[in-house]
């Protein structure tokens, strides 16, 4: 419960970077953000942004009632506490940046995040799904003729879909590193990339 809710500030945090919005506004491009599986409730939503107020990671301002509506809607912006951190989370490296609760949001706002950072994650996240593929390809191995085909369908079908996000993971490193040697072929030998 408690990673989910940071996973939720991860993602506000890095929305209110591109401008103030209220809890509607949030609570929609949220739901894009994480994709069909994991619909967001308001449930969910009002009790981390409280959170966050508290924490004075972000702070409300309710703009004057126009004649069309008789409630205020309270509008959300990130703060200098917030800013920082975000650049803290997103510069975090270790397993739970490349978890499947959170890499998804990560991978959202990797344009703001450093090149060696975004490496180590993709490449963390390829060797987590490349551990995860093994074990299920032995697991499909040892129980292809015990169960059903639709059991079996089911996995083969877990296995392709780990394959092709390894592929795409390969491919994203692979351009990641060609950018960086581009870079440092554009700024000389022995000069650092710019940034």
């Amino acid at each position: 419960m408690a990673r989910r809710a940071e996973t939720i500030e991860l993602a506000v945090l890095g929305l209110l970077h591109e401008g103030p919005m209220h809890g509607y506004e949030l609570r929609k491009r949220l739901n894009l953000m994480l994709g069909w599986g994991r619909v967001l409730s308001y449930g969910s939503l009002y009790p981390t942004l409280k959170k966050m107020l508290r924490g004075n990671l972000i702070e409300e301002t309710a703009p004057p009632l126009s004649p069309v509506s008789r409630r205020p809607r309270i509008v959300y912006r990130v703060t200098e506490a917030g800013t920082a951190e975000f650049e803290r989370l997103m510069s975090e490296v270790g397993p739970a940046a490349w978890e499947d609760d959170n890499f998804d949001i990560r991978f959202a706002f990797f344009g703001r995040t450093d090149m060696e950072i975004r490496l180590r994650v993709l490449e963390g996240r390829r060797s987590r799904l490349q551990e995860r593929l093994e074990r299920v390809q032995r697991q499909l191995q040892l129980t292809e003729k015990e169960v059903d085909r639709y059991s079996a369908e089911l996995q083969r079908h877990g296995v392709e879909s780990a394959e092709r996000e390894v592929q795409w993971l390969s491919d994203l490193i692979n351009a990641e590193r060609r950018q960086a040697e581009a870079q440092r072929g554009a700024n000389g030998p022995g000069t650092a990339p710019a940034t």
